[in-house]
């Protein structure tokens, strides 16, 4: 009888994440440290993801608390102040942390992303109006599908979303396969260079053309009016809710070849491995009214009409599900954090906890939970919102280890 092999049981998600800390580079001498950097980006994580959302509040949580945490770290010298914490903070590295952090991402969640949606953020209360600095503006990546932040770029005050999208795409690519992944963009970055970087990494581009691209967009138009009906592939979906019912027309026209053809005047736009060009037609029926809207695009991909439908769709997940928690969930915009780089490196700390909430929608009942008899036939869990699972956390140490561990625990 063969022996079944031996193999390891994958690390949890807590081990992970220390992990990760421990390889965040600590610049202070060694005989000036009593709170260890680990130590600090652990308790800033536990606390955020129970409801903590200042320095203040942080080491609050953390003194409160430090018999769990010493569970993980010894926490020689206790948790330290707010202030300290700002301070520390502060200091430390962002590329660096950011680096860590899509390393954490990739040992969680190894599998191949299919749908990537990059966005821009700004962290509305990080000016220093005293210092002339504006507000952080962050770039983030999304997996749409397991609605998960793969990293993040800051854009310099200088400059704008388009240089820091191919940093962004380089760091992505850098550790994990991005090959067949659709990489989704909102108009800003509709232009030649940005669809070449998603290339060079072997992803797909699919890229919103909207006004900032007059004549593209006219060309496209101008495309679909002289196309023979049979050239073009249809996909048509219907939707209700939320009191409104949506009709979305996807046509897609593969016959793009005069996008890369020769150039035909100044400044043209020419797209390499352009393979077809897309119409969104929405018909959204309100209570009182009736709204049109038509929305074009531009892709590499050879997927179907129905597959760049929800690609397209997808998009969104960006906005109301990664910014809008930070927003509303997380309260990123009240954040007043503006020194160094303690803004930046707050915004990733957020992430952490909205990975680590996000990966887990189940939390299992407190063991002395009283249970009443039922005779109807119990129904499946409902996952809970973000908002609860923070509240949750923050009322019961088990529940928040349980966020910590993950199913690998």
């Amino acid at each position: 009888m063969d022996t079944p092999r031996y193999e390891p049981a994958p690390p949890s998600g807590l081990r992970l994440l220390l992990d990760c800390f421990s390889g965040v580079e600590d610049r202070r001498g060694p005989e000036r440290v009593a709170h260890r950097l680990d130590e600090v980006l652990l308790v800033c994580v536990c606390a955020t993801i129970a409801e903590c959302d200042s320095f203040d509040a942080i080491s609050d949580w953390g003194q409160a608390h430090l018999g769990f945490l010493q569970r993980f770290l010894p926490f020689d010298w206790g948790v330290p102040s707010g202030r300290w914490l700002n301070i520390l903070m502060n200091r430390i590295d962002p590329d660096l942390f950011a680096a860590c952090f899509m390393d954490w991402v990739r040992a969680c969640w190894p599998e191949p992303p299919d749908a990537i949606a990059i966005d821009g953020k700004t962290v509305r209360r990080s000016h220093d109006r005293a210092k002339g600095r504006a507000a952080l503006h962050l770039v983030s990546a999304f997996a749409t599908g397991s609605r998960l932040v793969l990293g993040q770029e800051a854009v310099d005050s200088k400059t704008n979303e388009t240089t820091a999208i191919p940093v962004l795409l380089e760091k992505l690519a850098a550790g994990r396969s991005l090959q067949g992944a659709v990489v989704t963009i909102d108009a800003i970055a509709c232009n030649p260079q940005i669809a070449k970087s998603i290339r060079a990494v072997g992803a797909d581009y699919l890229l919103a053309v909207k006004g900032n691209q007059p004549t593209l967009e006219a060309d496209i138009e101008a495309a679909f009016e002289a196309a023979d009906k049979n050239q073009i592939e249809v996909d048509v979906d219907l939707d209700k809710g939320h009191g409104r019912i949506e009709t979305r027309t996807v046509s897609v026209l593969r016959q793009v070849d005069w996008l890369d053809g020769d150039r035909r005047f100044p400044g043209e736009l020419r797209f390499a491995d352009a393979h077809a060009i897309v119409r969104v037609e929405a018909r959204t029926e309100l209570t009182d009214r009736t709204r049109f809207d038509v929305r074009y695009y531009l892709t590499s991909s050879a997927r179907s009409a129905t597959a760049l439908g929800r690609t397209i769709r997808s998009h969104w997940g960006i906005e109301n599900t990664l910014h809008w928690t930070l927003d509303v969930t997380f309260q990123e915009d009240m954040a007043r954090v503006r020194k160094g780089h303690g803004a930046q490196n707050m915004a990733l700390v957020r992430k952490f906890a909205f990975n680590r909430l996000r990966a887990t929608p189940y939390l299992s009942d407190p063991p002395n939970l009283p249970v009443k008899p039922c005779r109807r036939p119990t129904k499946p869990p409902r996952p809970k919102s973000l908002k609860l699972r923070r509240k949750i956390a923050s009322w019961d140490v088990e529940r928040l280890a349980e966020i910590l561990i993950g199913k690998n625990g």
